[in-house]
């Protein structure tokens, strides 16, 4: 199992790339991730032949990570008072969303976070709502998940700890963690999450216990 790279991108130069809501990532920034797979690499393309058919991943716009990799462990407070660890939810699909309620793409894109929750919740998928808001001001960060009627969880990381740890270095980010702690791919920038696309990702992603048959 390969580890967690130790380095991160320098603290004060991360806290400006997330308040200014960029939906990209730094050259270099995300160097420790195992190689990913993306549209047309594999196996070239030569001409005269058609290019490679689209994987899952490709599909629903989510860079793969290959070979197995595990996130830092964290603990943090919810909104709703109680404490939360990435470790409580091993068993299931997690999708672990960074986002801020000054983050005009993160904003678009949450209400098809809370439908593929209501969706496939039953089935073993949890959304984790992680806002890098500075301080936490549940002033703002209340009135926010009430207005887009948000019922996945949402944790607070008021220092950006757990962004950090993460590598998180713009935001929406969102990673997606397998049941057992891999973690499979991640997505920079909005996405619509319950896109026939990206369901059919999630499909083959879900704990099988909770999967069809």
């Amino acid at each position: 199992m390969k580890s967690w790279a130790s380095s991160l991108i320098g603290g004060s130069r991360r806290d400006a790339l997330l308040r200014a809501g960029l939906a990209v990532v730094l050259v270099g920034a995300l160097v420790w991730f195992l190689p990913t797979r993306r549209a047309g690499e594999e196996g070239g393309h030569h001409a005269g032949h058609a290019p490679p058919a689209l994987d899952p991943f490709e599909r629903a716009g989510v860079s793969e990570f290959k070979g197995g990799q595990r996130g830092p462990r964290f603990v943090l407070q919810m909104l709703d008072g109680r404490r939360a660890a990435l470790d409580d939810y091993a068993t299931r699909l997690v999708v672990l969303n960074f986002w801020a309620t000054w983050c005009r793409p993160c904003t678009d894109e949450m209400p098809t976070l809370e439908a593929l929750w209501r969706q496939l919740g039953d089935r073993g998928l949890v959304v984790l709502g992680v806002s890098v808001d500075r301080g936490a001001p549940r002033d703002l960060i209340e009135p926010y998940v009430k207005n887009l009627t948000l019922t996945f969880p949402i944790l607070l990381d008021p220092d950006m700890a757990t962004a950090g740890a993460w590598r998180v270095s713009g935001i929406p980010a969102t990673f997606i963690v397998k049941p057992g702690g891999d973690v499979a791919g991640i997505a920079v920038g909005p996405r619509e999450w319950n896109s026939e696309e990206m369901r059919a990702l999630m499909e083959q992603l879900l704990p099988r216990a909770h999967g069809h048959e």
